[in-house]
């Protein structure tokens, strides 16, 4: 596939879920593929709690060789309203992924260098220039294609020309290590406008550590250092993680308000976070970013293979649009009221609602059967 006229087929732009997952694609098909990432590592200061969730399990089979050491099975929610009355959901056969997320994305590193991507770490994207055959890429060479997997700030779409995310959440997790949490088997979700207004505050028994964090909608003018004491005051009647210094901690911006318009343009497309591919209701993008890393590192292949038009056309159009999503995420933005949940908490309304965004679309059990439900899948192994 390589042309002698061009350094290499594909740069990639971040070491991210989206910009692996298209080099392993690319790779495989004998593509000359580089990623260009700024950091040291591929696990080094990451802004996701890890969560992955069976969809991604069942749809991707990149993943059916993740080493189990690296994944805690999650069997359902437990969601508890702003006075901390709580209700258990699950779904049949539905579970989550709690990872070691430093270490899946080393490993997933090495999925692309081993189907041949060459991961140059330390080597921030600056500038890229159009030529006949693509683009110059400073710093790194020419391509014949340009992938921007390189976060919610994109370098790329500000260089390209490409559309830029607006709307952020901002999260914050705290990690802690030896200490262990009741009913592990569960994510803990928290409702609180005044703590997390337009999101969620969460505590996950992890692989090796417990994950407290939550995220709200960005502010530049609220003061971001009081949001974790103010969560740990909350939740202290649950789960008390006051006075515990935590081990790590994870911050930074979540885009919430759906695709980034344009996502491409010729030879070049967004991709993960860097197109707004993250749920403006759940704020969960890994899934979707796996997804359609893989599918654009195909659809590249195909296009400078002559098999295939320019996937910035086409292809762009398959990704996910969240209109349904976004106007959830505009009513919980205008409209979130903590009476409100308190007063309808045990109702089948919001139980039903609730399984909708946790489960997509499988449901949710009573109270009942999902302790039987964790109970008998706590423990299964990674399937």
């Amino acid at each position: 596939m390589s042309q002698a006229a061009v350094d290499f087929d594909c740069i990639v732009v971040g070491a991210s879920f989206a910009g692996l997952t298209c080099a392993t694609a690319l790779a495989r098909t004998g593509a000359k593929v580089v990623v260009a990432e700024k950091k040291a590592d591929a696990g080094d200061k990451l802004h996701t709690t890890g969560i992955i969730v069976k969809d991604a399990i069942d749809q991707i089979a990149l993943l059916d060789a993740l080493p189990r050491a690296l994944c805690r099975h999650i069997g359902g929610v437990r969601l508890y309203a702003p006075d901390l009355r709580h209700i258990d959901l699950a779904a049949p056969g539905y579970y989550f992924l709690a990872t070691d997320t430093p270490n899946v994305m080393r490993w997933l590193a090495g999925r692309a260098s081993e189907a041949g991507a060459e991961i140059r770490y330390q080597t921030p994207f600056s500038n890229a220039v159009r030529d006949r055959s693509g683009f110059s890429v400073e710093g790194i060479g020419t391509t014949r294609f340009l992938v921007g997997a390189d976060g919610p700030n994109s370098r790329v779409a500000q260089v390209v020309g490409l559309g830029r995310n607006r709307k952020f959440l901002f999260g914050v997790e705290h990690e802690f290590e030896g200490v262990e949490i009741e009913h592990p088997g569960k994510l803990h979700c928290f409702v609180d406008r005044r703590i997390a207004p337009g999101y969620i505050a969460w505590v996950v028994a992890g692989v090796g550590i417990t994950q407290v964090g939550l995220a709200r909608r960005f502010d530049e003018r609220a003061p971001s250092h009081s949001i974790m004491p103010a969560l740990l005051d909350k939740i202290a009647p649950v789960f008390d993680f006051r006075g515990r210094r935590p081990t790590s901690i994870r911050a930074g911006l979540i885009p919430c308000g759906g695709m980034v318009s344009p996502a491409a343009s010729r030879r070049a497309l967004l991709c993960g976070d860097a197109a707004g591919m993250v749920s403006p209701v759940t704020a969960g993008g890994i899934h979707t970013s796996l997804k359609h890393g893989l599918a654009a590192g195909h659809a590249i292949a195909d296009y400078l293979s002559g098999r295939g038009e320019d996937p910035s056309r086409a292809f762009v159009r398959s990704y996910p649009r969240f209109r349904a999503k976004r106007a959830l995420r505009f009513m919980f933005d205008h409209f979130q009221s903590d009476a409100l949940f308190n007063a309808f908490l045990a109702t089948r309304a919001l139980r039903r609602a609730a399984g909708l965004v946790y489960f997509h679309h499988k449901g949710a059990f009573d109270p009942a059967d999902t302790a039987r439900s964790e109970d008998a899948q706590t423990d299964s192994p990674l399937r």
